[in-house]
């Protein structure tokens, strides 16, 4: 089955075909550094992340662009209120960037260019545009004029008679026609500036994408990424400007993914619901907040809350608990703990990755294989037998093929379980002492065979919190 992809431009699915056979040029925009990230970011970079991890599972070679904006008016702003240098600032964002994501497991992407160190490029497309009269200059500045581009609209399926100048983009006077936008800024006292043909300034949001993903991927590549939130205005002059300059069309896959609502209501700064990821991985472990981010197709909106976090908690506890139990059921050799490829299991996964990069349906079929694998060693008499060690070991190996795409199962059960118990431990505390007393007194009981007696313990642990797993060679206890 061949991949197909909802494109934003055409309002339909297609069939992928790169541009080049066997290779994939994707260019995603990243943050403005400026503050810390949010879970808003995090959804962007987890999608973008497992897209090309299942397009490289599938062969092509991704070649996979992410760009900072590291000037903008809200880095000079923001470094005004702090006193610091909006370099400094914008660094020091980057590298907060980079801890969030790397705590999330996502890998980074193929290049990572900045703004101010394309202004050659960024003043060359100008350049380009102004000489065939799709640009022109006021005071300094230098806008697109939206007029003379027949095309303008056609992503977001807007047109110009029926918006309204404000509608998230900037009124000023100076412009032929209210949405204009601008090219170049030119600098104010004391901001950053660069040298151009139109005096010192510093580029416009739109043309630093433009410019990066052409110094990068070409004039024409196959995907462009984000969030919804940009289709208009950014991505609609992100296309005005490059096929002006260019003569060609820009992108031919436009994919762009769902809000993140907080508690059914939209996450903004004034109602102060802002999560923050380096808060939320103070409380969850990175791989559950990277299950809840794609347990919904990356085109609908998702809404966090605790019980949503929760749920997604508990299922990563559960394909943990599957591998440990795996684990201890399988010999040496059939436990190598590889990654799979193929395999029933793997063929649905792909089926579901193949409809639009579906990594709901996707995780449907992993939680269906760790459920058949569980089920399979309960029912066994016999786990010694070489078709459960075969089957169960397929199985394991294809669970975790289809996490090695999610970017889930990266440490052993182990360690997971270690520490998720450190976690509880914080969050409500216990005797350790008193519950080790308890199980070897309930121990003791069951060799006695007081079954009355083991029950009650196993009441009394559930109480304070703890829940016990009676394996052969002895009970795990763990904290809920």
């Amino acid at each position: 089955m061949s991949i197909s992809i909802y494109n934003t431009l055409t309002r339909k699915k297609e069939p992928f075909v790169p541009a080049e056979p066997g290779k994939v040029r994707m260019y995603v925009c990243g943050p403005t550094v400026y503050d810390s990230c949010h879970i808003g970011h995090a959804r962007s970079v987890v999608v973008f992340d497992v897209i090309t991890r299942y397009l490289r599972r599938r062969g092509f070679e991704v070649i996979y662009v992410r760009n900072f904006t590291d000037i903008d008016d809200k880095i000079i702003r923001r470094a005004a209120e702090l006193k610091v240098d909006p370099k400094d600032l914008a660094e020091r964002y980057i590298r907060e960037f980079h801890r969030d994501m790397d705590a999330l497991k996502v890998e980074r992407a193929t290049l990572e260019p900045k703004a101010t160190e394309h202004i050659p490029q960024i003043v060359q497309i100008i350049e380009r545009l102004m000489e065939k009269g799709y640009a022109y200059q006021a005071n300094g500045d230098v806008f697109f004029s939206v007029t003379a581009f027949p095309g303008y609209g056609k992503l977001s399926g807007r047109k110009l008679e029926d918006m309204e100048a404000g509608a998230r983009v900037e009124v000023d006077e100076r412009k032929r026609d209210p949405f204009d936008f601008v090219l170049w800024k030119a600098s104010k006292p004391g901001e950053p500036a660069w040298e151009s043909p139109w005096g010192p300034g510093r580029p416009g949001w739109h043309i630093e994408c433009s410019a990066m993903s052409a110094a990068y991927l070409g004039e024409t590549f196959d995907i462009h990424g984000g969030g919804k939130d940009l289709i208009f205005p950014h991505h609609e002059n992100e296309i005005a400007q490059s096929e002006a300059a260019f003569g060609r069309p820009f992108v031919t896959y436009w994919v762009h993914n769902g809000f993140i609502n907080i508690n059914h209501e939209k996450m903004s700064k004034s109602l102060g619901n802002f999560l923050l990821i380096r808060d939320l991985l103070e409380t969850y472990p990175p791989e559950a907040i990277r299950l809840f981010l794609l347990s919904s197709h990356y085109r609908s909106p998702i809404d966090f809350t605790p019980g949503q976090m929760e749920e997604a908690l508990s299922g990563l506890d559960k394909l943990y608990a599957l591998l440990q139990r795996a684990q201890a059921a399988l010999k040496p050799d059939t436990m190598k703990g590889e990654a799979m490829f193929s395999g029933a299991y793997w063929d649905r996964f792909c089926n579901a990755m193949d409809n639009d990069f579906n990594t709901a349906q996707g995780i449907g079929v992993l939680f269906d294989a760790a459920r058949s694998a569980n089920r399979l060693m309960d029912e066994t008499s016999d786990p010694g037998r070489d078709d459960f060690q075969r089957h169960i070991g397929g199985t394991v190996s294809q669970i975790r093929g289809m996490g090695d795409v999610l970017g889930l199962f990266t440490e052993s059960a182990e360690s997971y379980f270690e520490s998720r118990q450190v976690q509880l431990q914080k969050e409500k505390p216990v005797d350790t002492a008193a519950v080790e007393a308890l199980v070897a007194e309930r121990a003791a009981a069951r060799r006695a065979k007081d079954w009355a007696r083991a029950d009650a313990i196993r009441r009394h642990l559930e109480e304070m919190n703890v829940i016990l797993e009676d394996r052969q060679e002895k009970t795990i206890w763990k904290l809920k």
